[in-house]
């Protein structure tokens, strides 16, 4: 039978679309809205006291630094020739003589100044002929002003300051708590799947989408949202401002935007599939990091670490390559911005020079025409920034979302069955299953793969308080068989039925309640022994513990231990032999107190000594309990009250052991073949 178990790389997904995507991650962000309509607010704010600053510098400039000049007839337009003697303008000062100080300096340059009612006028020119102490007192208001100017400058920033400082922990936290939601939605979405799910998609896929793809999400939501808003409205702030200071400039300095967007929209093509690439690498890097940890024994023993390692190193080379090609990406797009931003502030130079001298825009407003055309260009370097971590959190959305969109498949895996179906809300309350009292197969076929049958046309009944044995050769469909009892896998025809009653029309957690699995390899928890057998039973007593202990022979290994039954065990339970850990899985079945015991051939890997431990446990937790055992050692099955035979998927025969044995059929030759 062919199998997808193990190694495989994803496909590529489909034609993405953000808008989707962002629509499905809004549930997991609407329990925060007002965080995040607060976080908004204050963008508003400090994209305002953004704007605010070049202004401020304007006014310091035009009304204290360099007065703009005083125009009797003023004249439209900054591209015009005409000299500044013809249009008879002048830049002035005006000193008021009402001040005794600023009169006598005006009497004492008498010939610089034109004398009008009270006040004194002087030109900037005459100006730099005045003693450096007199210029101080004539000036000493607009000092007062430039003062005045960079104190609200301090301000500005200060409030700037805190304003940033209240957003970034709102949003910090918004996006934490919205990570840890979708992390623990993810987490027991994945919890819930069927065993067929888990067997399609490698642990390090999994993990990938828990950690990393999260992590991204959590990007998505404490940089890119706010930070969009905050930059759009720079950007429409800044072109407000600037219409408003010339619109001439302004719309010479708007020439070079087409070139941006054209960029832009090619960066956004190239940046999306390079980081779904590079979202896919990780993840397979992660696959076979597991999978070597995991196998690492096969792997020394058969001497395959220069294989393996030529396969990780393959992998590796693509994520590098996919990593390469992002950077790429990057370094032609940000470096096309940075151009751009610089051939706009060229142009308002080189015009906006002009106005200057041709004294149609003041000084000041050059110089905040420059400084909003360097604040223009880096929200759009923020916003490729932010695009190429939108483009990275969708990437992981999307693997996220097929997780969370109940199918068991991850990208290209097709998986031959959807999850379990649940019952509905009115078949659980009607549901009043107290006691399993019998179990009845009725032409179960199941395959795990379409066209591959496992089991066929199978039909059995076990009642309560029967020991039933399931024995056939290896591979034949035995632990398919009992796997399907406590519904991990659904049948693909037949029903399976539980007191008459369909096992999909009883909750899945309420049947599994009262079964106990003791499989040939148990899994034990890095947790101590107490919490990996008793870990749902705190309700036993000390006394109904040591019982527990007792009876599944599992006391004389926990004694032998430094911290008794606190020791804590190795990912599982490798710190400890395989009969040790078989009887602790039977004392973890015992704790349960369950009605359905099943064995999966528990004494397969054990030496004769521990295994007439495990039987004496088995034997105890078998009283006055229904129990299934696949019988690997025939030797088990011999007192079973009902003996399945398997072979090759189909139910050649059963009975007990003298009736099967008197038949002389398969049972009796497997007998002869273990003798």
């Amino acid at each position: 039978m062919q199998s997808d178990f193990g190694y495989f790389e994803e496909d590529k997904l489909g034609k993405p679309y953000d808008i989707k995507l962002l629509k499905r991650l809004y549930p997991f962000s609407k329990p925060y809205r007002h965080l995040l309509f607060a976080s908004v607010l204050l963008v508003v704010f400090i994209t305002l006291m953004d704007l605010a600053i070049p202004y401020v510098t304007k006014v310091a400039i035009d009304r204290y630094i360099v007065p703009a000049f005083k125009n009797e007839n003023p004249v439209v337009g900054f591209l015009e020739t005409d000299s500044k003697s013809e249009q008879g303008l002048d830049r002035i000062f005006q000193a008021d003589l009402s001040d005794p100080a600023v009169a006598l300096i005006v009497k004492k340059n008498q010939t610089l100044f034109t004398l009008h009612e009270n006040t004194a006028i002087i030109t900037f020119e005459n100006l730099e002929k005045i003693e450096k102490d007199d210029l101080k007192v004539l000036r000493r208001n607009d000092l007062s002003g430039v003062k005045l100017i960079a104190g609200v400058f301090l301000i500005i920033v200060l409030i700037n300051f805190v304003l940033n400082f209240f957003q970034v922990v709102i949003m910090e936290y918004t996006g934490q708590m919205i990570m840890h939601d979708l992390r623990m939605t993810l987490f027991q979405h994945i919890q819930q799947r069927s065993l067929s799910f888990f067997t399609k998609n490698p642990v390090g896929r999994l993990v990938t989408r828990v950690t990393n793809d999260v992590q991204n999400m959590n990007e998505l939501f404490t940089s890119v949202i706010t930070f969009v808003f905050k930059d759009l409205f720079l950007l429409f702030g800044i072109a407000f401002v600037l219409l408003l200071l010339n619109w001439k400039l302004a719309l010479i300095s708007f020439a070079v935007l087409p070139f941006v967007v054209i960029g832009s929209l090619h960066f956004s093509k190239n940046a999306r599939e390079a980081f779904r690439v590079l979202r896919l690498k990780v993840a397979e890097i992660n696959t076979r990091i597991s999978e070597t940890i995991g196998g690492i024994r096969v792997i020394q023993l058969f001497g395959r670490e220069l294989e393996n390692f030529k396969v990780f190193a393959r992998i590796n080379h693509e994520n590098y390559q996919a990593g390469m090609r992002q950077i790429h990406v990057l370094g032609i797009f940000l470096p096309f911005i940075e151009f751009t931003g610089v051939l706009a502030v060229a142009l308002v130079i080189y015009f906006g020079g002009q106005g200057v001298l041709g004294d149609t825009i003041s000084l000041g407003s050059l110089v905040a025409f420059i400084s909003y055309m360097k604040m223009f260009f880096r929200p759009i370097r923020d916003i490729a920034d932010k695009y190429n971590l939108l483009q990275n959190a969708m990437a992981s959305a999307e693997r996220i979302f097929l997780i969370l969109d109940n199918k068991d498949q991850d990208a290209s895996v097709m998986v031959s069955k959807p999850d379990l179906q649940s019952p509905s809300s009115e078949t659980q309350a009607m549901d009043n299953l107290q006691q399993i009292d019998n179990i009845q197969f009725k032409n179960v076929t199941f395959d795990y793969i379409p066209g591959e049958t496992v089991l066929h046309r199978i039909s059995l009944t076990i009642h309560a308080g029967q020991m039933v044995a399931v024995v056939g050769p290896t591979g034949s469909g035995k632990t398919t068989l009992i796997q399907l009892i406590p519904r991990f896998y659904d049948p693909v025809s037949g029903n399976i039925l539980v007191n008459r009653k369909d096992i999909r029309q009883i909750p899945t957690k309420l049947l599994r309640s009262k079964m106990a699995i003791v499989t040939q390899d148990p899994f034990l928890f890095s947790q101590s022994i107490r919490e990996n057998i008793f870990s749902n039973n705190n309700h036993l007593s000390e006394k109904e513990r040591d019982q527990i202990l007792e009876a599944s022979n599992c006391k004389r290994v926990i004694e032998r231990l430094p911290k008794g039954i606190e020791t804590v065990l190795s990912e599982g339970g490798l710190s400890i032999s395989s009969g040790e850990r078989q009887l602790i899985s039977i004392a973890r079945a015992f704790a349960r107190d369950p009605e359905l015991i099943i064995f999966d051939e528990a004494t397969s890997y054990i030496d004769s000594n521990t295994e007439a431990q495990i039987q004496d446990a088995m034997a105890n937790l078998m009283k006055n309990r229904t129990s299934i055992v696949v019988a690997h050692r025939l030797s088990t099955a011999r007192n079973a009250d009902q003996i399945i035979v398997i072979n090759h998927g189909r139910i050649i025969e059963s009975g007990t052991h003298n009736e099967l044995m008197s038949k002389q059929g398969f049972y009796y030759r497997l007998n002869l073949l273990k003798i």
